[in-house]
């Protein structure tokens, strides 16, 4: 089996379930300690930024008009890009799916008869697995991000969109850097960690000659591309090579130069907590003597634009990879990122992986939420995350309910008898002492019930419920409430 499909992180088609894959992160306790401290960082930085301006509700508002201008007119802006970047001197690719794109891009290293590529850090590879499809063709391709880095010399995967080795404290890393690059006595100082990252890439941004880059932004009007990141890794990649691919989502497009202002000041302030990322490079097709000779651009869609067909969910696609939603989420807080078994975590990943998938994999995903609506809130382009939750959680049923048989899903057979019992009062009191007799033996001591058989069982793998009480509002009513009600009634009539 080629190492493609043998990454089941990575692979929504090989993970687990989200409550299996979640459950081995909710015992590691040392891991919840460094996502939720690393979280509380981010979060404490981008408040404080975010209240410094006060038009930030209209900032939301323009980014998500400007993201819905877009989506609405997504072919011609496409169009407008490839010709005014091949006009720069850029090459456009266009790739259907991911199989496509991996194959567009491997052609163009063949041709640079490339045995090894720089990267900076670029979501859209992960999701197509790039990596190991070329390490299979026999080309190395070396991370230059720090966290990924970490992530590739500790043979580890992606938790977080823009910190992806948020889940692994600095001691680890020192240990990682050690093995990894033979270095001994190495200190877990940040600053010596950093110092070892940097010497051992110095090397390959000097000597290789192709490099592969993300996009953070395409522009119709100039066919240029802009990249940001903050420890100029990404400039290095940019300048240094001979070749540079860069592979995008065909969302990525937006119309306008002067449209950056807005989503670039959007951008950072939700990814990191800074007013500006430290390195924004923007550069359009090749320049003599300046950069890249050679600079191609591989369109992605794989599963966009089934999602652009749909109304509710094409807001989806204004997302810019941000993490403000994960880092906000609650669920995420608890179970990291390994467990949505995919390159795309938290909420986002929750309505994204599914949607790219077609729904074929990965259909546990939109119930990794409580729907408390705080990914909504935090949203730079106003993505309502809790309403696509709903409508993906509406499909996976329907799905399930077309393939197990109408008569024959649980669900629908449960709803059926709940909705006969709701319906008649007598049978609901009767259901409840029931229940009540039934559930005794599961209550604990301490009056929760901590685990269910059967069908009850998914409920109690991921909560604890409370133990039915003794006595119901409408048996206390019957022996308090109408007694008081009476009582005062006929007060007030001798009062009168």
């Amino acid at each position: 089996m080629s190492a493609v499909s043998d990454h089941p992180i990575l692979d929504p088609a090989l993970a687990p379930p989200f409550p299996v894959a979640a459950l081995p992160v909710l015992r590691n306790v040392q891991l919840r300690k460094n996502v939720a401290h690393a979280i509380d960082v981010i979060q404490a930085k981008r408040a404080r930024l975010v209240a410094e301006k006060t038009d930030w509700q209209e900032l939301r508002t323009a980014a998500a008009a400007i993201k819905d201008e877009t989506l609405a007119n997504l072919p011609a802006y496409l169009e407008q890009f490839e010709e005014r970047c091949t006009t720069a001197g850029g090459q456009v690719h266009w790739a259907a799916d991911a199989a496509e794109a991996r194959r567009i891009v491997l052609e163009i290293l063949r041709e640079e008869k490339a045995d090894e590529v720089i990267k900076i850090k670029t979501m859209t590879s992960a999701e197509i697995q790039l990596n190991p499809f070329l390490e299979d063709a026999g080309i190395r391709a070396h991370e230059t991000d720090l966290a990924e880095i970490i992530l590739q010399l500790g043979q580890g995967e992606p938790s977080h969109i823009v910190v992806p080795a948020l889940h692994v404290n600095r001691s680890q890393v020192r240990e990682i850097f050690a093995r990894a690059m033979g270095i001994k006595d190495l200190s877990d100082d940040p600053k010596a960690l950093t110092a070892a990252a940097r010497n051992y890439l110095r090397k390959k941004f000097l000597t290789v000659p192709t490099a592969i880059s993300g996009a953070n932004f395409l522009v119709a009007e100039t066919g240029g591309v802009a990249v940001v990141e903050s420890e100029g890794n990404g400039r290095m990649c940019l300048t240094l090579p001979r070749t540079m691919i860069t592979l995008a989502g065909i969302e990525k497009i937006v119309p306008r130069f002067a449209d950056l202002e807005v989503m670039l000041q959007m951008l950072a302030r939700s990814a990191t907590g800074e007013r500006m990322s430290p390195y924004t490079s923007l550069w359009t097709g090749v320049t003599p003597g300046d950069g890249p000779e050679r600079f191609h651009v591989v369109l992605l869609d794989n599963g966009r634009s089934s999602i652009l067909a749909n109304k509710t969910e094409r807001q989806t696609l204004r997302c810019i990879r941000c993490a403000a939603c994960m880092n906000t989420c609650p669920v995420y807080r608890q179970t990291g990122g390994h467990a949505y078994g995919s390159v795309y975590p938290g909420p986002i990943g929750a309505i994204l992986t599914p949607q790219l998938q077609e729904l074929k994999h990965a259909q546990s995903l939109p119930f990794a939420s409580s729907l408390c609506g705080a990914c909504y809130e935090v949203c730079p382009v106003k993505i309502n995350i809790p309403e696509i939750l709903i409508d993906l959680r509406a499909k996976v049923t329907d799905q399930e309910r077309r393939t197990a048989g109408k008569f024959t899903d649980p669900m629908y057979l449960g709803l059926r008898v709940a909705n006969l019992i709701f319906s008649r009062a007598w049978m609901f009191h009767c259901a409840q002492r029931m229940a009540r007799i039934g559930l005794r033996v599961f209550t604990r001591r301490d009056g929760w019930i901590h685990a269910l058989p059967s069908v009850g069982a998914k409920w109690t793998q991921t909560r604890d419920l409370r133990g039915l009480p003794k006595q119901t509002f409408h048996e206390w009513w019957e022996k308090t409430g109408n007694k008081r009600t009476r009582e005062s009634g006929i007060e007030e009539v001798e009062a009168r």
